[in-house]
């Protein structure tokens, strides 16, 4: 492969980086239940853009998308093969995951992670490998029944069909999931990810409604004082200060304004969001700040970093 013909040539490998890898991990995510296993499909996906004989595609973002669709589809396919599934059925609800009294037994503080990636696990397994690609790309990320033909290897007609059975199954697991959020809703969360993992603040900052105000629980003990921010400059610092660039934000389980944060693929945050058209006008955030930052690091530390 020349040069000429290497996407990186001109930067376009960095700026499709940027501006496209939380929607890919989201994405997987949705599909796999897995954060570890998201992360290595777009890292592979990314892999295969970078060693593409051939010029940058024309639609990188949508040429990503049917990668990791396909690279997607190819792990719940290998799953289901060696017969994997989640051993329960547990229930989410915003605020309800995560412990919040100052009494926390050291032993449970995988709860967290375990309870998300379990109830997400058990909404995907009844679907099969065909139909949660179908749902994921149509109805959670509003991608065109032509491109998902495209990833899953089927006619339109069919991927139709099985995004259809899936909403069936789905609506059948209530109220293992709330109801769905519109196309909309979901540009929203999108921005709100990419604009946190970018370090963006003008871009967080145009997600938020000006009434904006901000909760945040953290987990510890003794229990530190709940903190609580107002306006659009306020919160969005707060946010970075917790959700910036190494952290790893994808949605919660479908069809929630829930957003899940990550470092080092562990579980450090629950985010509620209540969105009012195309904008977020509350943030409830529940925090466990020793699996986000350094041991070592104290009370004090956060609240001078917060002030």
């Amino acid at each position: 492969m020349s040069d000429s013909s290497s996407i990186d040539t001109h930067g376009q490998f960095a700026e499709a980086w940027h501006n496209h890898r939380s929607y890919l991990i989201n994405l997987a995510y949705q599909m796999l239940g897995d954060i570890g296993e998201a992360e290595d499909m777009v890292q592979e996906a990314y892999l295969r853009l970078a060693r593409a004989d051939q010029d940058a595609p024309a639609d990188v973002r949508g040429w990503l998308t049917v990668v990791t669709g396909r690279l997607c589809l190819d792990r719940v396919r290998s799953a289901r093969t060696r017969r994997e599934s989640p051993t329960a059925t547990i229930d989410i609800q915003p605020g309800s995951v995560i412990n919040q009294t100052s009494e926390i037994d050291p032993a449970d503080r995988v709860t967290l992670d375990d309870q998300v990636s379990a109830a997400l696990l058990e909404l995907l397994r009844r679907l099969s490998p065909g139909e949660r690609v179908a749902f994921v790309l149509h109805d959670v990320f509003d991608v065109p029944f032509e491109t998902i033909a495209e990833t899953v290897g089927r006619p339109v007609g069919t991927c139709r069909q099985l995004a259809r059975r899936a909403r069936a199954k789905i609506h059948s697991a209530r109220p293992l999931i709330a109801e769905g959020t519109d196309a909309a809703h979901q540009l929203v969360i999108e921005r709100f990810i990419t604009a946190c993992a970018n370090g963006d603040f003008q871009a967080l900052a145009a997600a938020l409604d000006p009434s904006i105000w901000g909760a945040a629980t953290l987990l510890g003990e003794p229990a530190p004082p709940q903190q609580v921010n107002y306006g659009i400059d306020a919160v969005a610092a707060g946010l970075l200060f917790y959700l910036g660039p190494g952290v790893t934000l994808v949605s919660g389980p479908v069809g929630q304004p829930v957003v899940l944060a990550f470092a080092q693929r562990r579980l450090f945050a629950m985010i509620a969001l209540t969105l009012r058209n195309t904008r977020i006008v509350k943030v409830e955030a529940t925090v466990d700040p020793s699996a986000r930052f350094p041991a070592g690091w104290t009370q004090q530390d956060l609240r001078t970093q917060l002030q």
